[in-house]
């Protein structure tokens, strides 16, 4: 039998002879492309930001002294900045945008062939109910981290893998395997039982908490708990209302979260191939203070309608975005200044974006419609911040 230490060293031995052996499979017959990412323009005036004048931007500073618990200790800029701001918060949307104009320039973001415009989708913290006890009703477990899923750090040996992590488990004979998929999990073995939390009632719901990644539960006795994200199984998300339209159930344009959670109410018999269709799995850990917003990846609390989930690969985590968008089905402007404090699964590419939009009944309804063509901004710092 191995020791901890042994059965640890031969993990990463055996994923980095996987990884290495995936990259000599692969080895390009030409000199790789360049990476891609956005093209931003030249400097903006902030009178060519589209909205500009009309954002309540005082209205963000919950959301700029939230970024500063991260920014602030990475980069003397922030330190500034955040020192600035609070020493002398706005009170007025007029003074908040000097602030703003003071430290920073605005840039538009073009995608591949100079595109204008990508997509923004939103995302909310849903409510469920649930129990801690398991009964008749509430029989769809949420699950903390299990204990014998291992994560790999690439970057320790391949600096250049940041953000990339392995997911696995060790199986007889010492190999290593990706870890259960949805299907193994939600199964009839139940392979991670005695590792819930808590019960929920509704398993359409429980499939699209893994997609908003955290939200709230209400117990029987009206008492509110918070879960928020913990890690995930290393396996790809697919959307599963791109299966919809493959399998022709549900047309273009008409797939949102609503009209998915509808189909799988009609079709019960059909719902758990739907869902297994994406094998990606989200565990959770209970969250203790449900008033302050749940922490996005950047590691400090989310504020409703002020952040933004981005690709990491293409936007800096910490960074200042303005967008230029409508809100969902109406030709109301959505034009406002925002945080890049989180990241997801499904949003990837140059000009793509997803709106907290908080929690409750308009939220869910904003979120669940929200798929509107956007133009986006970057908001860099200056060179030079102004004397104090």
């Amino acid at each position: 039998m191995l020791n901890a230490c042994s059965r640890w060293k031969l993990v990463l031995t055996l994923t980095t002879a996987l990884f290495l052996s995936a990259c000599d499979d692969q080895k390009p017959s030409q000199p790789p492309a360049k990476p891609t990412g956005p093209i931003t323009s030249e400097a903006l005036s902030w009178d060519k930001l589209p909205g500009w004048s009309q954002d309540q931007a005082q209205e963000a500073w919950p959301a700029l002294l939230s970024n500063c618990l991260a920014m602030a200790k990475k980069e003397a800029f922030w330190e500034t900045v955040c020192q600035a701001a609070q020493m002398n918060p706005a009170n007025d949307a007029a003074s908040a945008r000097l602030f703003f104009e003071q430290y920073f320039t605005p840039y538009q973001l073009f995608g591949e062939n100079l595109k204008a415009e990508g997509l923004l989708t939103g995302y909310y913290e849903p409510l469920l109910q649930g129990s801690f006890t398991p009964s008749e009703r509430f029989q769809y477990p949420i699950y903390s981290p299990p204990k014998d899923m291992l994560t790999i750090e690439l970057a320790e040996l391949y600096p250049e893998l940041k953000d990339k992590r392995v997911r696995g488990r060790l199986v007889e004979g010492n190999r290593v395997v990706p870890y259960y998929d949805r299907a193994t999990i939600d199964g009839v073995n139940k392979p991670l039982a005695g590792q819930e939390i808590v019960w929920v009632d509704n398993k359409e719901d429980l499939f699209f908490l893994h997609i908003q990644g955290s939200g709230r539960v209400q117990l029987p006795d009206g008492k509110v708990i918070g879960v928020a994200y913990a890690n995930q199984n290393g396996l790809p998300y697919v959307a599963i209302g791109k299966r919809l339209q493959e399998w022709g159930k549900l047309k273009p344009g008409t797939i949102n979260m609503f009209s998915i959670k509808q189909w799988i109410r009609d079709n019960p018999t059909e719902a758990d191939k739907l869902l297994n269709e994406n094998p990606s799995y989200v565990f959770f850990s209970l969250r203790e203070n449900i008033e302050q917003g749940p922490v996005g990846s950047l590691g400090v609390p989310l504020t409703a309608g002020r952040s933004l989930a981005v690709d990491r690969k293409v936007i800096d985590l910490g960074s200042l975005m303005w967008i230029d968008t409508t809100y969902p089905d109406t030709n109301q402007p959505l034009q406002r200044l925002m945080f890049a404090q989180d990241t997801g699964g499904a949003i990837k590419g140059d000009l793509r974006g997803d709106f907290f939009f908080g929690t409750g009944q308009q939220a869910e309804t904003w979120a669940g419609h929200m798929k509107q063509k956007t133009r986006f901004y970057i908001l860099k710092p200056k060179t030079t911040t102004p004397a104090h």
